[in-house]
């Protein structure tokens, strides 16, 4: 490409659905003043002038008036503008964003946010090139999801993963916080979950206990609120129980040789009220009104099933044939103690084969190696996620010469595979037009025991993930996006980010954590033939 056509190129990710270039620059300064017309614009407007004061040192003024060079922040009718739709004007004298409602005003701030930063600051002054907008995403769920079973980052970590999603327009944080090896988040009827099971991680079971109290909770999730993210707590159920069932045994299903104490008891009637006891607490802390139940692997460690009591009476009286109806008669109890609740259940793609209530159930598709999964959750009329290991579980290495992290028979994860995702053989899918909300990519922690190995690993992946997310296939174009995305590249040295550079592999290496360098990482062959059924 020419310098002048890159000249014509917004540096903005996602890619605006439209845009042209203006003429003259907009000076923002001191002198500059946000201007908020109509109701709901306030929230926005601190949120802008906190992050302009933060990456510039510039303080705006918040007027309820116009004065000279101003930053117009306006919410228009909806016959005007659809939800989350926002334009961007500007001009030499007046940058205007308008949109229907405050989640589009607080996207419009973002692209200009995202113009602000990759400016430079010459004494005081930040000449900015006009540009016209008018954007909207293609997709209402671009998610990420964080494991802190495995490895536990805390607070200030979450805090800034939240800060980057806002700055590439990511709306869904799927928490994932209770797994084999640690439980994180504080159950005030159930003390011990933390306590106990909060003990330990993946590459040391007797590390001191890391978890997140409720107001911790709380904190975060207004945090994420006021960046228009919506926080969903997964609680996995019935496997992946391990540390719950070391800090409350008696509602332990057993496991298997290689999965000791893996599953709740679905044959116990207390385990149930047990379960919804938690799941009421978990839901006072989110406001999503969705709670994720996982419901994945569990033919993992559900073999003591075979033998245990409770579940063969179970099996008995319901005229239950195998473990999968025992499995799926769990998940559906559950799913109906969150309907009470007037929550809508999300659930890893397993649950396609189940009956649970079609329209209260989101199925978040990751098995790559089975996409008959997603065409019969489509088929069957659920509204479904798209999550895929490859090329979404960004645990996944990215580049071929790299050995920290996973592979599946040799395939991996690059930035040109997130970037084009979904292809057209899930688009073309009856009903994908309607069914699929959306894109996530999913951190899982086995191998990713440090921030900078983290930082390695989701950036700039998480570009390539928000313009997917975004932006329609027909606008995507892969060499172009790579001439936006090195400009990024700026704002994560500049933020003190160790990332992978896809123009110079070399520059920094992978990160070896306290993991890698014992010798601690999981099989990448050993979970590939896990996950495909073999023994």
């Amino acid at each position: 490409m020419t310098k002048a056509g890159i000249a014509q190129q917004i540096p903005i990710i996602p890619i605006p659905k439209t845009y042209t270039k203006a003429t003259g620059t907009f000076i923002l300064s001191e002198k500059t003043t946000i201007v908020t017309e109509g109701k709901h614009t306030s929230k926005v407007a601190y949120y802008f002038q906190n992050e302009v004061l933060k990456s510039t040192g510039i303080t705006l003024n918040i007027l309820p008036e116009k004065r000279s060079a101003v930053i117009k922040l306006s919410i228009v009718p909806v016959t005007a503008l659809n939800e989350n739709t926002y334009k961007l004007t500007m001009s030499a004298t007046e940058i205007e964003i308008q949109a229907a409602d405050e989640e589009g005003l607080f996207l419009g701030t973002i692209s200009l946010l995202q113009l602000v930063r990759q400016t430079a600051n010459v004494e005081g002054e930040i000449k900015l090139s006009n540009w016209n907008v008018e954007d909207s995403p293609m997709y209402h769920w671009r998610g990420l999801m964080l494991d802190e079973s495995r490895h536990f980052f805390g607070k200030e970590k979450v805090k800034q993963l939240l800060d980057w999603m806002a700055f590439y327009k990511l709306n869904k944080f799927h928490w994932h916080l209770v797994d084999q090896p640690g439980w994180r988040i504080e159950i005030k009827k159930y003390p011990r979950l933390t306590l106990v099971g909060g003990i330990g991680n993946h590459s040391d079971a007797l590390a001191p206990a890391q978890y997140y109290t409720q107001e911790d909770i709380r904190e975060i999730v207004a945090y994420a609120a006021e960046r228009f993210i919506e926080v969903i707590p997964e609680i996995d159920m019935p496997g992946h129980a391990t540390a719950a069932n070391r800090a409350y045994p008696e509602y332990s299903g057993g496991g298997s040789p290689k999965y000791p104490e893996f599953t709740f008891n679905p044959g116990k009637e207390s385990t149930y009220q047990y379960l919804t006891d938690i799941l009421k607490e978990v839901n006072v802390l989110f406001p999503s009104r969705k709670i994720h139940i996982g419901a994945d692997e569990v033919h993992f460690g559900n073999q003591h099933w075979n033998v245990d009591p409770d579940v063969q009476r179970l099996m008995k009286e319901r005229n239950f044939k195998d473990l999968k109806e025992v499995e799926f008669y769990f998940v559906e109890r559950m799913a109906d103690s969150i309907m009470r609740m007037d929550n809508e259940i999300l659930a890893w793609d397993e649950v396609v084969e189940s009956d649970l209530t079609v329209d209260k159930t989101t199925v978040f598709w990751w098995r790559h190696d089975k996409d008959i999964q997603l065409k019969n959750a489509l088929d069957k009329g659920f509204k479904t996620v798209l999550c895929p290991r490859i090329p979404l579980y960004f645990d996944f290495v990215q580049d071929a010469a790299h050995t920290v992290g996973r592979k599946w028979s040799g395939d991996f994860a690059p930035i040109e595979k997130v970037y084009n995702f979904p292809g057209e053989d899930i688009l073309d899918l009856p009903e994908a037009d309607k069914l699929i909300q959306g894109i996530q990519a999913n951190l899982w922690t086995e191998s990713i025991s440090t921030e900078l190995h983290l930082d390695f690993l989701l950036f700039p992946r998480i570009t390539a993930l928000a313009e997917s997310a975004w932006t329609s296939p027909a606008q995507k174009d892969y060499r172009q996006f790579q001439n936006r995305m090195a400009r990024h590249l700026r704002l994560f040295a500049e933020a003190g980010l160790y990332y992978y550079d896809p123009f110079n592999p070399t520059k920094y290496g992978e990160f070896l954590g306290p993991v890698e360098r014992l010798d601690m990482s999981p099989d990448t062959d050993e979970l590939t033939k896990q996950e495909q059924g073999i023994d």
